[in-house]
């Protein structure tokens, strides 16, 4: 039996994504409309940003009320800006995806599509990766370790698309702060017994900004997180 979303909190991290989060959330405002979904807030983290992200995000929360935004003083981190966005969401179903438009928020509805009964998580993957060539490569081998030292039952968990029910949130707590909060977020859903559904959805070149996750600092205690999180979840198999 096909679900009914009635209450929706709709979710982007940013950070330097003043040339494309003002557009995402003006289309996912749109995109909640057509769907049917009067009940909706729309949140963004910003971690940090220095680029005027914060100056927009202020002007935009002014004349939207549905706008809620989280100002983080210095930048924290990807995981750090997912709980944030994740702890003040309050309505029945999270939605979320980056501030770098490098997925169509209107997919939303492929996402809605494939709720039924029972489902409490629907993840996209990407039919085909938009990036560098070495980008690509990484992302592919970083899918696969992952997929196999994790034990995923989801194909793309590097894909940050996701629908899923906020009571199934509220069962797990979130650690990580970096990079590794995908991995974690996911596994962690899976040990409390999520059941998931997946959908392809497009993915896109970045039209502004770079990603901030290639640097050898920040890849080497992802890593170190990782190792950890493996003992964890895998081993012990925590959601808390």
């Amino acid at each position: 039996m096909k679900l009914t979303i009635n209450s929706l909190s709709i979710f982007f991290p940013c950070y330097n994504d003043k040339g494309t989060i003002g557009k995402m959330i003006a289309e996912s405002a749109k995109t909640a409309e057509a769907l049917g979904i009067k009940d909706y807030e729309i949140i963004v983290t910003d971690d940090g940003s220095t680029d005027g992200s914060r100056e927009l995000l202020a002007d935009l929360q002014k004349s939207d009320s549905r706008l809620k935004v989280i100002y983080h003083e210095k930048n924290r981190g990807y995981g750090a800006a997912l709980k944030s966005g994740f702890a003040r969401a309050g309505k029945e179903w999270i939605f979320y995806t980056d501030g770098d438009a490098q997925y169509d928020v209107k997919e939303l509805a492929l996402l809605v599509g494939a709720l039924e009964e029972g489902v409490d998580l629907v993840n996209g993957y990407k039919m085909k990766r938009q990036d560098t060539f070495d980008r690509i490569i990484i992302g592919k081998i970083y899918q696969w370790v992952m997929k196999a030292v994790f034990l995923l039952k989801i194909r793309d968990v590097d894909c940050d698309y996701r629908l899923f029910r906020k009571a199934k949130l509220d069962e797990i707590i979130l650690k990580s702060n970096d990079g590794s909060m995908c991995v974690e977020l996911s596994r962690r859903l899976q040990n409390a017994g999520a059941v998931a559904r997946q959908v392809p959805v497009h993915h896109f070149s970045r039209t502004y900004g770079h990603s901030q996750f290639f640097t050898f600092k920040r890849v080497s205690r992802t890593l170190l997180t990782l190792a950890k999180l493996w003992w964890e979840l895998v081993l012990l198999g925590r959601t808390k």
